[in-house]
């Protein structure tokens, strides 16, 4: 069962059997942008039906559509460096298919096994059968900020980021409540994350570890 707030998702360190804890995020909001802009201020399409997992926009990449009432805020300059902007972008899309996986209830979905490899994805299935298996889902707004991202030779790269879950909450799929309850230290989330470039040149997440409760996220 998903552990409610004050530990809105519980928090696992990622191992090979552990299970995945990036919190609740959403929406169609996307880091990817070809300005300077600090990313998250657009939402993106919130069209409460996704798109089958089948569909892919023009780059071959496939689409992330959230419901309408559950989205992300990434705060991220681009660095300036086109190799680590290309990891951060892939990055935040990792975060996106986990959630999309959530919302849609399936851990077949397309971008699930895009966006995340070895033993990020095996985690991150065995997260969304969590959330498959106690009926919930979430609501809110997840914010995503302080990312710092270093590259590994030319092929890897290692992008830490804070969350702020305190606008975020899980909600029962069939009843459609919401459990509103208060924020606390918890709700604030530390990750690390390491992403491998593949042959296709995206940058796959291949482990997170999180630490729930970091005083270095709290505001």
């Amino acid at each position: 069962m998903v552990n409610r707030r004050p530990t809105l998702i519980a928090a696992l360190t990622l191992t090979a059997a552990a299970a995945l804890t990036l919190s609740a995020c959403g929406s169609d909001d996307s880091a990817k942008k070809d300005n300077d802009k600090i990313a998250g201020a657009d939402t993106g399409s919130s069209a409460p039906a996704s798109p089958s997992p089948s569909e892919s926009d023009t780059s071959g990449r496939p689409k992330i559509t959230f419901p309408s009432d559950a989205k992300n805020v990434f705060e991220y300059e681009k660095t300036g460096d086109a190799t680590k902007d290309a990891a951060l972008s892939d990055s935040t899309l990792s975060v996106k298919s986990l959630n999309e996986a959530i919302f849609k209830g399936s851990t077949g979905t397309k971008a699930l096994g895009f966006y995340n490899t070895g033993t990020a994805l095996e985690s991150s299935i065995t997260y969304v059968q969590r959330f498959i298996d106690s009926g919930d889902t979430w609501v809110g707004e997840i914010r995503y900020f302080d990312y710092d991202v270093k590259l590994s030779g030319k092929a890897k790269a290692y992008v830490t980021y804070c969350s702020d879950e305190s606008k975020a909450y899980v909600k029962d799929r069939k009843t459609q409540k919401v459990d509103k309850e208060a924020a606390t230290a918890n709700s604030y989330v530390l990750y690390h994350s390491s992403l491998t470039k593949n042959a296709d040149g995206v940058w796959q997440t291949a482990n997170v570890v999180s630490d729930r409760g970091d005083k270095a996220c709290q505001p």
